[in-house]
């Protein structure tokens, strides 16, 4: 692997002028593409510590050979050759946004004598419209099934169509009345063409128009006495709606504009884009990108940009071998974040559509409520994606098998166990302990831990916290291989399961060494310990100076974080509960005579303090052992003044049967 000192430029002899540069392999390969305001103090960023760098970029200096260098004179020029070059070498460390076979779109083949309605994936051609993207394939033909009631336009092949017009018999839509059946010259090649044109209005937002021309239509045939045509209008009419429906109107104003939203975390980002034509959601579609590592790389406002640049970049040459009358950008752009070069990239967007072109944040309204519907899409991408990885037994496999290769260990961890610590400014301090067994979580093997020691002065003391939830869980397992005969009714053994073959902390080096400490202590040997830092994830080994960087990309990564993101999960989820009792016991301990368990008949009785304090004396003496004193107490320590009315006289049976 090439020593980055062996081709770092000399020193001065890189420009301080704007420009792009790109990294080449010994073979001459180009393995990243970047711009920069200053190519001098960017390069130099990258040569100036090698040990400081993100793993990934780390990867990416000892990978490359050489480095060359292009000055440009304005950043826009700089955006555009960083484009061209990332398209044009593809490079391997570049985050790329690319357009699958995930994403069809609706294509009318305009060029065609008999246009035709279909699903389509691949290179834009010209003379055909295209519509969407959809998010499936299905979502095309119900579209298609639906308009194809009211625009009986051609939807069959070019084979299918030559042979019913060699038999001279239309196919089963032409008898249903879901294909005008120019086939068999139902209707003229203009009066099909028509059709087809009234279909692409509807798609591009021309909808009041068409229902107005049906309704006129529809009332005219009345009038003629024709009702089996005004009828068959009078259908149309509400597929039209039952299609508008389907297609929810977020904005009121009519506004043509994507809204582009991210979730991301250390490893990887999701991007999610709503296409808003007319007011309309006409499209969506997601990506899901290894960030690069580099912390000015991995931020929001760089995602951002990047995704700007090589989206609407393949947009406009998609629509430049296409339709010239699709234009590949909105009137308005709306990001969670601007971009650092935002007026660069304006400039450049602009250019891209021949108009204006308007990148925004947006702050309030029906952009801003979009906006997060958007963004709680790309959360729940992203989630899927992990989720994805986890449950696939291959991934899981090979997680597995990395994780025993990056640490040494003799087998593969089949059993995880992470302990997590929860507490705000060291008060209600509590710890989780979560179990994954094959690399799914095995959630009847949860523990969770209320810490006393560690606790006992009122400030938060991790260290001490993580060495206490480990002396407990594995005193108990000491126990258990001490008592191998105690079993409980059922004729099981009451064992805590079994040992794990690693331990994770949340932490570092400090949070490491307390819990092996802990195990060396307890005599337990045969399990491993590490550590998994937030900030860099980097995995800390007991007594070693540097952590283990396990490749960015790594599934033993993967898993280890989710492990950790369960624990985390778990601890808070506890650490609510324990607060939210201790804040209702604060508040009614100070009552005589009130007892924990008529405590919680209350709380549980009325579901929450704010209730309870709205309650009457009657009320609250309704609770089984409460009388009208304890009543009286109970508001009083809550604020509130008791009402002087005495509670309603209770009738016995001799009572009401006198009454009766």
């Amino acid at each position: 692997m090439p020593d980055p000192a062996t081709y770092r430029p000399a020193p001065g002899s890189i420009p301080v002028e704007p420009g792009v540069y790109r990294f080449l392999d010994p073979h001459g390969r180009v393995i990243y593409v970047g711009k920069a305001k200053s190519l001098r103090s960017r390069l130099n960023s990258y040569f100036a510590d090698i040990s400081g760098l993100a793993p990934r970029t780390r990867q990416m200096v000892m990978a490359a050979g050489s480095v060359e260098w292009t000055v440009v004179s304005t950043e826009v020029e700089a955006l555009q050759l960083e484009y061209n070059w990332i398209k044009e070498f593809d490079p391997r460390f570049n985050i790329r946004y690319r357009d699958d076979k995930s994403y069809p779109v609706l294509a009318v083949t305009l060029n065609e004598e008999y246009p035709r309605l279909m699903v389509y994936r691949g290179k834009r051609r010209k003379g055909v419209r295209y519509f969407g993207p959809y998010s499936h394939a299905w979502a095309i033909r119900e579209t298609l099934d639906l308009l194809t009631r009211v625009f009986p336009a051609r939807t069959c092949s070019a084979g299918v169509f030559k042979r019913h017009r060699q038999i001279d018999r239309p196919c089963l839509l032409g008898y249903i009345d879901k294909c005008s059946a120019p086939c068999v010259n139902r209707v003229s090649a203009e009066e099909h063409r028509k059709i087809v044109l009234d279909f692409c209005d509807f798609l591009s937002g021309k909808t009041d128009r068409l229902a107005r021309d049906m309704e006129r239509e529809m009332n005219a045939a009345a009038e003629q006495l024709d009702f089996e045509r005004a009828a068959r209008l009078r259908d149309n009419i509400s597929a039209l709606k039952r299609a508008l429906e389907k297609q929810t109107v977020v904005f009121g104003d009519g506004t043509d504009a994507d809204v582009v939203a991210f979730a991301d975390d250390e490893l990887e980002a999701a991007v999610q884009v709503f296409h808003v034509r007319g007011g309309r959601v006409r499209g969506q579609r997601g990506w899901i990108v290894e960030k690069s590592g580099d912390t000015e790389d991995s931020s929001q406002a760089h995602l951002v940009e990047q995704f700007l640049t090589q989206f609407y970049g393949d947009q406009a040459a998609l629509a430049g071998a296409a339709d010239e009358a699709i234009n590949p950008v909105p009137r308005q752009i709306l990001v969670p974040v601007m971009p650092n070069n935002a007026e660069e990239l304006e400039t450049w967007l602009c250019q891209l559509r021949g108009s204006r072109v308007a990148l925004r944040v947006p702050m309030r309204g029906d952009k801003r409520a979009l906006a997060e519907t958007v963004k709680r899409n790309a959360q729940d991408a992203l989630a899927q994606h992990k989720l994805k990885r986890a449950g696939d037994f291959t991934a899981r496999s090979a997680a597995l098998q990395s994780i025993q290769e990056a640490l040494g260990l003799v087998d593969a961890p089949l059993r995880i166990e992470c302990v997590d610590i929860s507490h705000v400014q060291g008060t209600d301090v509590v710890a989780s302990l979560v179990v994954f067994e094959d690399g799914l979580p095995r959630k009847s093997d949860y523990r969770h831990y209320a810490i006393r020691e560690a606790a006992g002065d009122g400030r938060s003391n991790d260290v001490a916290s993580i060495a206490e939830v480990t002396r407990r869980r594995f005193a108990r397992h000491v126990s258990d291989l001490q008592n191998t005969t105690v079993l409980t009714a059922e004729g099981k053994s009451r064992k805590f399961a079994y040992p794990p073959n690693l331990f994770v902390v949340d932490g570092g080096a400090p949070q490491v060494n307390a819990a092996a400490g802990v195990l060396e202590e307890l005599g337990v040997t045969d399990v491993a310990v590490i550590g998994l830092a937030k900030r860099l994830e980097e995995v800390w080994v007991p007594a070693e100076p540097d952590p283990v960087i396990l490749p960015r990309n790594s599934e033993g990564l993967f898993l280890l974080q989710r492990i950790r993101d369960e624990a985390h999960r778990f601890a808070i989820t506890y650490h609510r509960s324990k607060r939210s009792k201790r804040m209702t016991a604060s508040a009614l301990d100070t009552v005589k005579g009130l007892g924990e368990h008529r405590r919680k008949a209350l709380v549980t009785h009325f579901g929450s303090l704010a209730r309870l304090r709205q309650a009457s004396v009657e009320e609250i003496t309704s609770v089984p052992g409460i009388g009208v004193a304890t009543a009286k107490a109970v508001l009083e320590a809550l604020g509130v003044t008791p009402d002087s009315a005495a509670p309603a006289p209770v009738i016995g049976d001799d009572q009401t049967r006198a009454s009766g």
